[in-house]
Order: C-alpha cells, then sequence, then structure tokens
C-alpha cells in the first residue's frame, strides 16, 4: 500500500515542520517533496497534512502514520542490514546432509575453514545415506547434500537439482594384517572369490554384487553392517574382509588390517547435490566452495 521512499519523506517532513525543510534534508526541490506528499494521500485515500498559518499541522490520519512511520522506517533499517550481513558472508544458515565417511572428513575440515573466515555463517549438520539424502533436499529438508554413486548405478537426479563433483573415492579390500594378499600392492577381486564377506550399506552393496558379478562369481556375504568400526573389528579378528572407500581410511584404520586397491581400480564418485536456484545464495555458495577445496586436497582417495 505505501512506497517507502514516501514514508521516508513523510518522516522527515513531521520531523523538520515543513516541505522545504524536509527537501533540503533530503537533497530534493520543494516541489518534489510535495509531489510525494500527494502521491502518499492518494495511497492512504485521505488528507496527511493541514496548513497551519505558515507551517503544517498533521491531520487524525497524519498523527495515526507518524505514530507507525518511526517503527516501519525502523523494520525496514533493520531488514537493510540483515540482508547486507547475508550478502556479505556476516551470517547465515546452511544445512549440510552428508553420508557418515564424508561427514567425518570432508565436513569437518570445510567447516574449520569457514570458521577461521565467515564465523557468523552457520552450518548445520545431518546424517544419512543416499538416495534418502537427495530426496531430503527435494524435500527442502537441507540446503546441501553429500552423496556419492558408483559408475554401474543410474541416479535419477532432478532437473532442479545441480551436481557438484567433489572426489573420486578409491575402493579398497580390506584384509586381515596376516592375509597372504596383502604381501601385493594391489588385488583382484576374483582372486578373493571364496572368501567370506562383510557387506556395506545398500548402495555399496549393490555395487559390490555388480562388481563380484562381472567377474564371475557370487560373494559369499557372512556379515551386513554400515558401522565402519564394527566392519574393520570383523575383519581384524578373520571373520571375513570387505570392501571399504579410501574416505573411511582417511580418518579409521584399525591397526590389525591392511587395505589394498583392486585392479583393475574401482571408484565412487563423491559429489555435492544443491538445488539450481540456490546456487547464488552466498553462504551456500561459500560452503560449495569449501568443500571443494577440500576434497582437492584429500591423498589416497
Amino acid at each position: 500500500m505505501f512506497d517507502s521512499r514516501h514514508i521516508k519523506t513523510f518522516h522527515e517532513v513531521v520531523r523538520t515542520g515543513s516541505y522545504s525543510a524536509a527537501a533540503r534534508v533530503l537533497g530534493y526541490t520543494q516541489p518534489a517533496i510535495t509531489q510525494q506528499m500527494k502521491a502518499l494521500e492518494r495511497d492512504v485515500g485521505t488528507p496527511l497534512f493541514t496548513r497551519a498559518g505558515r507551517g503544517l499541522r498533521l491531520t487524525e490520519a497524519g498523527e495515526t502514520l507518524s505514530r507507525h512511520a518511526t517503527a516501519i522506517l525502523d523494520t525496514m533499517s533493520a531488514a537493510e542490514q540483515q540482508m547486507s550481513a547475508l550478502t556479505r558472508l556476516q551470517c547465515g544458515r546452511v544445512r549440510v546432509c552428508a553420508f557418515p565417511s564424508a561427514s567425518a572428513t570432508l565436513i569437518p575440515e570445510a567447516m574449520a575453514r569457514l570458521a577461521a573466515g565467515h564465523p557468523g555463517v552457520r552450518v548445520e549438520l545431518s546424517e544419512d545415506e543416499p538416495p534418502e539424502s537427495l530426496q531430503r533436499l527435494v524435500r527442502g529438508e537441507c540446503d546441501i547434500t553429500l552423496a556419492f554413486t558408483y559408475p554401474g548405478l543410474h541416479e535419477d537426479i532432478p532437473e532442479e537439482v545441480a551436481e557438484v563433483p567433489l572426489l573420486e573415492d578409491q575402493l579398497l579390500v580390506l584384509l586381515p594384517t596376516r592375509h597372504p594378499l596383502t604381501r601385493r600392492r594391489t588385488v583382484k577381486l576374483a582372486d578373493l572369490a571364496d572368501e567370506r564377506w562383510i557387506a556395506g550399506c545398500l548402495r555399496c552393496r549393490v555395487n559390490f554384487l555388480h562388481e563380484c558379478a562381472e567377474q564371475g562369481f557370487a560373494p559369499d556375504i557372512a556379515f551386513t553392517t554400515d558401522d565402519n568400526l564394527v566392519v574393520q573389528s570383523l575383519v581384524a579378528e578373520g571373520l571375513g574382509i570387505a570392501m571399504m572407500p579410501g574416505l573411511v581410511l582417511n580418518f579409521l584404520r584399525h591397526e590389525k588390517v591392511t587395505g589394498r586397491a583392486l585392479a583393475p581400480a574401482s571408484k565412487r564418485q563423491v559429489s555435492a547435490y544443491v538445488l539450481r536456484e540456490h546456487l547464488r545464495i552466498p553462504a551456500t555458495a561459500l560452503v560449495l566452495d569449501e568443500l571443494r577445496t577440500v576434497a582437492a586436497n584429500k591423498v589416497g582417495c
């Protein structure tokens, strides 16, 4: 209903007591002030001023608007300051959803860099595995999702979602330290056809079964768990072996287990996902930049 410029001019006219004084303060001509006040009176549908000799007197409507004008301008000023703080990255909130090994490796380093350079930007972290984490992004429950996919897995990415590749995470075979194949630098999956296996999360299990099928065997899966510590503890006790992403071994490595790369190499793609329209939000773009920087410096993935 109101033009904010007219409210500001009205407030100055009331404060200074005349159109001419308000014009001098605001840097306008007096006719410009007069035109703005006429436009404001048309908007409210009633006169705001009456002449009292050579001065101005507020009407009842003018008195009412005057009582609200300060609050309106203060609210607008506060809104402008908050918007400015958001665009200048002095504040802001970014909700990130990540799978556990990313939460333990990429996220802490990225958030430490963010806290050092932009302490006012707040990151809220939750955990979930894909594809559920991608669904949470689409539902608006997070702003950035970190997820992984495998070469043979078709990922149905909605049109409104943008993928930001972070790194290729090499898969390793996790063996007990006394296993004879630890003497090799690389291991062929087919050489492990007779082993007992420990399978991980559903998406990792699907990829694992696919790769075994390509090598002509069906693995004997003795245990299934998505807890990386449990997987390594089972391997350490000789109860089975496992296929594990290198990212996990960056932060968690049991002293009685050894990782060996597969030949040919097997990798998963780790990416950040964000709604395309959110790429222009400064805080979201900043978090993505920090994640890319940390991912680029990861060694052995």
